[in-house]
């Protein structure tokens, strides 16, 4: 089951999930300062102060921290040691973080013990509430029941997911064939007869929603029936809408342009955008302020292994918002002669290009670093699609359909897709990515922009993707 928010959906499971943290996280420097202190609450503010404000400091900064490791991610995958240790790597950053907060406003300051035993609430707190969670998302409690009408090829598309995290939020009760269905398209267990209405089908098997997947929908179109069940209270939707819900992408095999006309969505509001704009700048600036070491260190590892005389940079035309070329820079990871032939190519795993230096500054992403002259520039924003080279734009716009749709918004270092699938370096996989960039052009607000900025740094920190 789904929520929409802010113009995102969020699993329902994963927001009672979110909500059950913060309430521990709050609680738990309350707990931690009556077991340190061995006193009951009103005693420990009589001596060390209030505690609301300790309460709302620490939850608000581990539910940064654990966003930032990805914990409440939809596609988490991870078993229970990679568990474990990303909610061990979440509380210790918090505490950290909390640390700096007391020094910054000693008044809501807590003392090493009581923050201690805080962490280790929190943490304990975190894992067993996890480990239940799990248990009871693999059951039906948060799923909704859905009946798909139609059992063609569109309807397989619903049959084809494999992966549990795109189930997650349903299951199917049935499929009911329709005319003009592809014979093949659905296997025949899964086929349900009607022996009577619509209706009388969705209350037998309990059902929550219903979706239309029609191969042929002008042929005998049930419009009475599916009114009728609407009216009942019974949600009847589209099939691209409930793909783009459940899999947090727009499926291009399905997809046609009227529902990118009438759906919601695809707005490109001025406030929205200026407020985008001040954040690009801010957030900017302050990178800048804490990773020169960082860059500096980069230029002399890269001037050690090439000399003196090559070059540190490396600019490359890619294609910005509303197809306007632009030079995109980043620090050099490859030979200087790597395209000296001229002609454009994927970057491979293990590219015999990279250089040593280049091959861990991929790694750890710091070869993007100089990409934030880029966003000062207005060239690019943090969050977007990743801008490609016109030469590879080209031919996907000629063979991939709603390529260019993805250029309406400004590329960006990090976005929807690059959390959501691995690097690409294919025609294949430019489609697939293709597929998550529509759903954030789509459904891109400021709180969507910041909860991906905020998830990018699980993949700097675990290394996802990068090649």
């Amino acid at each position: 089951m789904t929520i929409r928010i802010f113009r995102h959906y969020w699993q329902l499971a994963l927001a009672m999930l979110a909500a059950a943290e913060l309430l521990i996280f709050f609680f738990a420097p309350y707990g931690a300062a009556m077991i340190r202190f061995g006193a009951d609450l009103a005693t420990v503010e009589a001596a060390e102060g209030p505690m609301l404000p300790r309460g709302l400091a620490f939850a608000l900064i581990m539910f940064f921290t654990m966003g930032a490791m990805g914990l409440y991610h939809a596609r988490q995958r991870t078993r229970l040691g990679g568990l474990v240790a990303r909610v061990a790597a979440s509380v210790t950053t918090g505490a950290l973080l909390l640390a700096i907060v007391f020094y910054l406003l000693p008044v809501i300051a807590m003392g090493r013990g009581v923050l201690l035993l805080t962490a280790g609430i929190a943490f304990g707190g975190s894992v067993i509430l996890r480990v239940l969670f799990e248990k009871l998302a693999r059951e039906d409690i948060f799923k909704r029941r859905v009946l798909v009408f139609g059992a063609g090829s569109r309807a397989g598309s619903i049959a084809q997911l494999r992966r549990r995290t795109d189930r997650r939020g349903f299951t199917v009760v049935g499929y009911i064939p329709a005319d003009g269905d592809d014979p093949d398209g659905v296997a025949d267990p899964l086929r349900v007869k009607l022996p009577g209405s619509l209706l009388e089908v969705c209350a037998s098997f309990q059902v929550d929603e219903i979706v239309v997947a029609m191969d042929d929908r002008r042929r005998q179109f049930p419009m009475a029936e599916l009114l009728e069940c609407r009216l009942e209270g019974i949600e009847v939707t589209e099939l691209v809408t409930f793909l783009e819900r459940e899999t947090g992408k727009v499926r291009l095999d399905v997809l046609n342009p009227s529902w990118m006309i009438f759906s919601e969505g695809f707005r490109q509001g001025r406030l929205n955008n200026w407020l985008e704009r001040v954040f690009d700048v801010c957030a900017s600036l302050a990178l800048l302020a804490l990773t020169w070491p960082l860059m500096l260190l980069t230029a002399i590892a890269i001037k050690l292994e090439d000399g003196l005389n090559a070059p540190l940079l490396y600019g490359q035309m890619r294609v910005g918002q509303y197809g306007r070329p632009f030079r995109l820079l980043k620090f050099r990871s490859m030979r200087p002669d790597a395209e000296s032939d001229g002609q454009a190519r994927w970057a491979d795993t293990n590219d015999p290009r990279v250089t040593r230096a280049g091959a861990f500054i991929r790694k750890v992403r710091i070869d993007e670093l100089p990409q934030i002259i880029n966003v000062l520039r207005g060239e690019m924003s943090f969050v977007g699609p990743r801008p490609e080279r016109p030469e590879f734009v080209d031919s996907l716009n000629d063979r991939i359909p709603y390529y260019r749709e993805r250029h309406t918004v400004k590329p960006g270092i990090t976005g929807w897709a690059q959390l959501c699938y691995p690097y690409g370096s294919s025609e294949q996989d430019a489609l697939e990515k293709l597929q998550y960039d529509l759903y954030y052009v789509k459904n891109h607000s400021l709180v969507f922009y910041i909860a991906i900025l905020v998830q990018t740094v699980e993949v700097v920190l675990w290394g996802k993707g990068a090649r």
